[in-house]
């Protein structure tokens, strides 16, 4: 898979599986079957879980809420999934 660069730091979930693997500097199109990809796309859906339970929890929408403590490791693909228990906040209006 080739990167390209990486955005620092991004505020606020997403729901769009692109603009998260942009995060890693990744494209959907570089995913393949090998193990990383396999891996990226079981922290996608780990991901997903992730801010949908943050959302409800916040009655925030997914640009409002940001994932933090082990699952803020789920934020940037290629990062080690957790089975802890949630930790988000409410991102601040800048």
């Amino acid at each position: 898979m080739e990167n390209i660069n990486p955005i620092p730091e991004i505020l606020g979930e997403t729901t769009d599986v692109e603009a998260w693997l942009i995060r890693a500097g990744l494209r959907f199109s570089d995913l393949g079957n090998d193990a990383a990809s396999i891996a990226i796309r079981k922290q996608w859906r780990e991901y997903q879980d992730a801010v949908h339970r943050c959302c409800a929890i916040l009655h925030q929408p997914p640009s409002h809420v940001q994932l933090s403590g082990d699952y803020a490791k789920l934020r940037i693909p290629g990062a080690a999934s957790t089975n802890c228990a949630i930790a988000c906040r409410v991102v601040p209006n800048p």
